[in-house]
């Protein structure tokens, strides 16, 4: 049996691309949502949980001992080469539980969908066959995260400048799927996709 195709599903901070991913899901779509695998790596008791808070110090874990998010995306975001630093640590291994994930027994169809929002910053892209972009107006991704994060603007426009531009993205993308459409014009492009997807993968199977 030839190799299950991999669709990298992207879109910038507030686009709506889990929502797109649960519309992939209700079809019965495997899909793997990178930011979940990046939790799961760093949960109490890992290998690069410890790593981090022997690089960064306690004062990024909660008194339960899980990593504090907020606390370590603060330090990130005001030091670029700790960014660089934890992410050095962290792609490979989150990388290599994506691979596993993405391989489940019993697939139904001859793809599955890797949800990632650093798909076209980090390697991730190279394990693809087809890019498929979430994509909104950069102010509407503003607006959307502030409301869903408490975020404010400027911590939400700095996490959209350490992301591919909007351009560079729509550019690099081999479907768009317009997400400020209604809801059920955004499902019907999902199943419209998923028909062509089953079509193209299934010629290799």
């Amino acid at each position: 049996m030839s190799r299950t195709a991999i669709v990298g599903l992207t879109g910038g901070i507030g686009s709506g691309k889990s929502t797109v991913a649960r519309l992939f899901g209700k079809l019965g779509v495997h899909w793997v949502d990178a930011d979940d695998v990046a939790r799961q790596v760093v949960e109490p008791g890992t290998q690069a949980l410890k790593t981090i808070a022997a690089h960064f110090g306690d004062s990024i874990l909660l008194n339960t001992g899980a990593l504090d998010r907020a606390a370590l995306r603060q330090k990130v975001f005001e030091a670029p080469e700790e960014r660089r630093w934890l992410e050095q640590l962290l792609h490979p291994i989150i990388r290599t539980e994506l691979i596993r994930q993405l391989s489940p027994t019993n697939n139904r169809f001859p793809y599955t969908i890797l949800v990632s929002p650093l798909l076209l910053e980090t390697d991730q892209h190279e394990l693809v066959d087809r890019v498929v972009v979430v994509d909104v107006p950069e102010e509407l991704q503003i607006e959307r995260t502030m409301a869903r994060d408490g975020n404010s603007r400027e911590q939400v426009e700095r996490i959209l400048a350490a992301q591919i531009s909007r351009p560079d993205r729509r550019q690099k993308a081999d479907e768009i799927i317009d997400n400020t459409q209604p809801i059920n014009q955004v499902e019907a492009s999902v199943s419209s996709l998923h028909q062509r997807f089953l079509a193209e993968f299934s010629q290799g199977a």
